[in-house]
């Protein structure tokens, strides 16, 4: 996943609301932050961020950035910003999202005699292919749109030229982009914690689909947003900053919501202490805690920032490190005790089984109840940069074990009252080492977020979206994955 901020002032420069804004993303990505300032030209720089803060790599560089608008991005992945010489004038452009069908896409235009200079790790450049693809366009809105239809997969963007800044949210609304004002500036972000502290008031939310403009005068909607919203979910439970919200609803209340009803299933069992793996864990602790009446206690405890997150890194050596090296365990809480750990979700198991289950038997716990605030992950995200590969999910894995062979049709295993569910919950519980298990249901998840669930993707726990937003080569059942 990746966060995009943009920002333009009316009087003076706008390099130190962009930096940081832009900042404020950090936690969603960790391999490449760029910026793009325009005055009387385009001032641009990308900085590898994978081994230190975007702080310290654009600090001298932001201050050389001369010019009234600009935007900036934390990439999980692709160098941007991009930039292209078009026929309707030159422009830089931000990206958040995933494109299905990226490799078909190019082979098209190559094809057709378009050329690519951007290769990230072997592999084409999605920001450069988004900017191709609205480069054939007849007008830089007709190119957006015409974008939207070609891609397979969710992508919100932002451009900034002459104009000012076109900001576009995917058209299902996967990710989202918020608008800001403040008496000298306008902003556009991924995360609108970059916003109190910048002193930006929130102005709208856009719409999936919509397209706006952004300049010195103000907003200005250029096409409206459509009727079919499907916010990723997994923005409320993990990837979300807490002080941020989304369509309206805070990422720090969702949690503790989402830890109250973890709470109410948990009548059969006492404890001793409740914990949440640093740091998005940690307001689902706080939610059980209130439910349950137990108290909320940090047997672990993350080192520092710097070290990130251990999800969004993309090769399994990096992730595994993180996870085994911020965080510290405090034996003096540990010891003797019946420990609930509420964590964010269980992806492939092995860095809570290592890295955190193992940390606290060997402070010696008495019982190890873990407690995820979502149902478990049964397919890869098609909309943006996280799991890949079935292959990875703790649930698969489990499903492999007893089926054993792979199956096409899991909807038995996504029932959590089916006794194939309960058999897999075991097998997990098992694998990890731990005292019980118990993951969140999808209509508790639902209900924590406070948005009808058909507003809601639930993609990688259920296999279904609708049919329109769902790539040619997806069944909207989820039935089969490739």
């Amino acid at each position: 996943m990746s966060g995009i901020f943009g920002a333009v002032t009316k009087k003076g420069d706008c390099a130190q609301t962009l930096f940081y804004g832009t900042d404020y993303h950090s936690h969603l990505g960790t391999e490449f932050g760029g910026m793009a300032v325009l005055g009387k030209d385009f001032v641009r720089q990308i900085h590898d961020i994978s081994q230190s803060q975007f702080k310290s790599k654009f600090y001298e560089d932001y201050h050389k950035m001369k010019g009234n608008k600009g935007i900036g991005v934390i990439s999980a992945f692709s160098e941007q910003p991009i930039y292209l010489n078009s026929k309707f004038g030159p422009f830089c452009i931000v990206t958040n999202g995933l494109i299905e069908n990226g490799e078909a896409l190019m082979k098209e235009l190559l094809n057709e005699g378009v050329s690519f200079s951007e290769m990230t790790r072997g592999a084409f450049n999605e920001t450069e292919l988004i900017a191709k693809l609205i480069g054939q366009g007849t007008t830089l809105i007709d190119g957006i749109e015409r974008m939207f239809d070609a891609i397979e997969g969710s992508c919100s963007l932002l451009i900034l030229n002459k104009d000012g800044i076109y900001a576009a949210r995917d058209k299902f609304g996967y990710t989202p982009l918020i608008v800001g004002k403040r008496e000298d500036a306008w902003a556009i972000t991924s995360e609108t914690c970059a916003f109190p502290n910048n002193e930006f008031e929130i102005v709208k939310h856009l719409e999936p689909g919509e397209i706006a403009l952004i300049n010195e005068n103000g907003m200005a909607q250029k096409k409206p947003g459509g009727d079919t919203s499907q916010i990723c979910t997994f923005l409320w439970i993990y990837t979300g900053f807490p002080a941020s919200n989304y369509e309206g609803i805070n990422t720090e209340m969702v949690r503790e919501r989402s830890g109250a009803f973890l709470a109410k299933k948990d009548k059969d069992i006492n404890v001793d202490v409740v914990s949440g793996v640093p740091d998005s864990g940690v307001a689902h602790a706080i939610g059980y805690a209130k439910e349950s009446k137990k108290p909320y206690r940090r047997p672990l405890v993350k080192y520092t920032p710097g070290y990130g997150r251990s999800y969004t890194p993309p090769s399994q050596e990096t992730r595994d490190l993180i996870a085994r090296m911020k965080l510290v365990p405090v034996k003096e809480i540990i010891q003797g005790n019946r420990i609930v750990v509420c964590e964010d979700s269980i992806v492939r198991g092995t860095q809570l089984k290592n890295f955190t289950v193992k940390k606290l038997w060997d402070a010696e716990a008495k019982e190890i109840h873990v407690r995820p605030a979502c149902p478990p992950l049964m397919f890869p995200c098609i909309f943006n940069l996280s799991t890949r590969s079935i292959d990875e999910l703790a649930a698969r894995k489990a499903i492999r074990a007893l089926e054993g062979k792979d199956l096409e049709d899991v909807s038995e295993y996504t029932d959590h009252n089916s006794k194939k569910y309960k058999k897999m919950i075991e097998w997990i519980a098992k694998d990890l080492e731990v005292t019980t298990l118990r993951y969140q249901t999808v209509d508790d998840m639902v209900k924590a977020v406070g948005l009808p669930k058909e507003k809601l993707c639930l993609y990688c726990w259920t296999g279904e979206c609708p049919k329109k937003s769902c790539p040619g080569k997806m069944m909207a059942s989820g039935t089969t994955v490739k």
